[in-house]
């Protein structure tokens, strides 16, 4: 298994684990924002551009509800992104 096979394992299970923990708080869309920017770094540096292109903008997504989140009133995550 190569190094950058490696860092792309890791990274998405990072992602995974941080976006099934999201409900738990704000801090945990934030980490599964930075899961993305990772994969997405992995999925650039693998070759596979388009999943790099992919989860850069799921982390712009994951970036935009973490400040909703904090803005909306109420002890929920609030994924309204409109």
């Amino acid at each position: 298994m190569s190094v950058i096979t490696l860092y792309g394992v890791v990274a998405v299970t990072f992602m995974m684990i941080m976006y099934a923990l999201e409900g738990r708080g704000r801090g945990f869309i934030l980490a599964f924002a930075a899961g993305c920017l990772l994969s997405s770094l992995y999925g650039f540096l693998s070759g596979a551009w388009p999943f790099g292109v992919v989860e850069f903008i799921w982390a712009g997504v994951a970036v935009r509800r973490y400040f909703a989140a904090g803005s909306g009133s109420g002890s929920g995550v609030d994924t309204n992104l409109s």
